[in-house]
């Protein structure tokens, strides 16, 4: 029975060593916008609406506009809540997940493998972001814990070692 205990252990190892061995290349998720088009002091931003802390990036652009996968993945959600509006979630390498919010449509479907610069939507207003300026909520949150990232100093700080700033892996 250990021997079987310790092969699974190893198996699992071997599987997310392999997700943080392919490498991310990432690219700005809306069709010509460049780093001028999002705040990057907008990340971890607080006090930020019901959710309490701005966990990613508003990038701003004309309404329809492509949105594009920033990197390499396979879809795992499309859909729609009051937050977000329309959304698609998509985990890429590294074991993180993509998140893309305020959609004016979704172009993509659940377990569709997409490709750095693939169109998965359209940039809109939909969800809390009704009323507001077209844009593109983009964050990405890690599967695993990144202890280091740990700062009591801020607000969620025990949420914080899930979430990267998609504006650092932009630039």
């Amino acid at each position: 029975m250990k021997f079987k205990t310790m092969k699974k252990t190893v198996f699992l190892l071997l599987i997310v060593t392999v997700g943080y061995v392919i490498p991310a290349n990432h690219i700005i998720p809306v069709a010509g916008a460049s780093t001028t088009d999002w705040n990057p002091a907008s990340f971890w931003y607080s006090p930020w609406g019901r959710s309490g802390t701005h966990k990613g990036i508003d990038i701003f652009a004309k309404e329809g506009a492509a949105v594009l996968a920033a990197t390499n993945g396979v879809v795992v959600y499309t859909g729609f809540n009051d937050m977000g509006g329309n959304i698609v979630l998509v985990l890429g390498p590294k074991w993180r997940f993509y998140y893309y919010a305020h959609l004016q449509r979704i172009d993509t479907g659940i377990l569709r493998q997409v490709s750095t610069g693939d169109i998965i939507g359209a940039v809109g207003s939909t969800g809390n972001a009704k009323g507001k300026p077209p844009h593109l909520h983009f964050a990405v949150r890690s599967l695993l814990p990144l202890f280091w990232q740990y700062d009591a100093s801020k607000a969620q700080a025990w949420n914080k070692i899930f979430y990267l700033d998609p504006g650092a892996l932009l630039t």
